[in-house]
């Protein structure tokens, strides 16, 4: 069965980190991304890193670079987003999703059409 199931949200306050999870299920390792989105309420959905299992490229925007990295545990096909330096406007609901071509990462592969989506883990960074 096709799946992504996030984990890890939570309420934290600015400065701390956290590491959100996405567990996947039914995909075969070298043929696909993963892509970290997030949303607040109201505004529009925002790629934030992306990871290949094609060529374990990786790419983040530029407002979580340095702050922001994305891994794999192929064994336990999980993809991780460890978050460091958090700001409140970091707040959103975090979504995984999964592009089912041999792709490498690049700013133009964050844009295209994803192909499962996970139903996203809620972070809210606040004092």
């Amino acid at each position: 069965q096709l799946q992504l199931v996030e984990s890890g949200g939570d309420l934290v306050q600015p400065g701390e980190s956290l590491l959100l999870s996405c567990a996947t299920s039914g995909l075969t390792l070298g043929r696909y991304s993963i892509i970290w989105f997030r949303q607040v309420p109201g505004k529009e959905r925002e790629a934030v890193s992306c990871i290949s299992t094609y060529d374990d490229s990786t790419y983040s925007v530029d407002s979580v670079k340095g702050r922001f990295n994305i891994s794999t545990d192929n064994a336990k096909k999980t993809v991780y987003l460890k978050m460091n330096s958090l700001t409140p406007e970091d707040t959103a609901v975090y979504y995984c999703a999964a592009y089912t071509v041999q792709a490498a990462c690049n700013k133009w592969l964050l844009n295209y059409r994803m192909d499962l989506w996970g139903k996203g883990t809620l972070v809210i960074v606040s004092p």
